[in-house]
């Protein structure tokens, strides 16, 4: 029987591999997650009548699944290690680096918050070509992204990555990825639970008690911002950028603007109903 802190080192991240191609973890969890995001709003559509064809959510998420892949790529190029990819631009896009010979680097870094506002901007610009309203479109969505997302942390807990901070707590666990060897928070489970299965549940539960549109994209905006704020003291910050100000990390300055932009919108939308 494995020891409990051990489980990640006995973790295989590759799924299996064919002649030169290997299939990750990673990419399974996040076909995973746009499936059943996908099916999920289907079924809304479906069981609680509402008048969009499953053509326009299929249009939908094409769009919104490259926009959050670009847009997390880009992310996380623009805000969290800039630097490098300046100095290796080649690898913004591709995993071969070219620059002292020829080697595989992999690609490593995807921002949520950069996918956020490529989602969003997608949405945007979907709504607009489709004459379709934007606040009750996003809603449509909304109570089920949680759900998704949390299969994107379990696939960053398989691959042993952002994990969290040095503790000495029973349920602690040592990453292969960690150089320093030291037991760590698992904080790939508490934001898989917290902001994935916790804010679903909310979410979902409340779907159909929305007082206007816009409504579930304000609480998910405010929701998430403050779990993933309290659960950032708890995950190691990115080494290249560490704290920016005080104890906080980039990611809770954007959590903190998430839940300011979450009110925003539940005060500007209360106002106009």
């Amino acid at each position: 029987m494995i020891d409990w802190a051990y489980i990640p080192e006995h973790i295989n991240p590759i799924a299996f591999a064919i002649g030169p191609v290997t299939v990750h973890w990673y990419g399974i969890m996040y076909a995973v997650a746009f499936s059943v995001v996908y099916t999920l709003v289907l079924y809304r559509i479906k069981t609680e009548k509402i008048n969009y064809s499953k053509e326009t959510v299929t249009d939908f998420i094409f769009w919104g699944i490259l926009s959050i892949m670009v847009g997390g790529r880009l992310g996380y190029v623009l805000f969290y290690n800039l630097p490098y990819f300046i100095q290796h631009p080649i690898n913004i896009a591709t995993p071969l680096d070219y620059s002292n010979g020829f080697h595989y680097v992999g690609f490593f870094g995807m921002s949520y918050h950069g996918a956020l506002l490529g989602f969003v901007l997608a949405l945007v610009i979907f709504c607009k070509k489709r004459k379709i309203d934007f606040w009750r479109f996003v809603d449509l969505f909304v109570p089920i992204i949680p759900l998704g997302y949390t299969f994107g942390r379990l696939g960053n807990f398989i691959n042993g990555e952002l994990y969290g901070r040095v503790t000495t707590v029973p349920w602690g666990m040592y990453f292969p990825l960690d150089e320093m060897h030291q037991l760590r928070h698992p904080s790939q489970l508490y934001e898989a639970f917290f902001e994935g299965i916790f804010l679903f549940v909310i979410l979902w539960s409340i779907r159909k008690k929305s007082p206007y549109n816009g409504f579930l994209c304000g609480i998910y905006l405010i929701g998430y911002g403050l779990v993933r704020f309290i659960i950032e003291f708890f995950r190691e910050p990115d080494v290249q950028i560490g704290f920016v100000l005080g104890p906080f990390t980039l990611g809770q300055i954007f959590c903190m603007l998430m839940v300011i932009s979450g009110i925003m919108i539940l005060q500007s939308l209360q106002k106009k109903k």
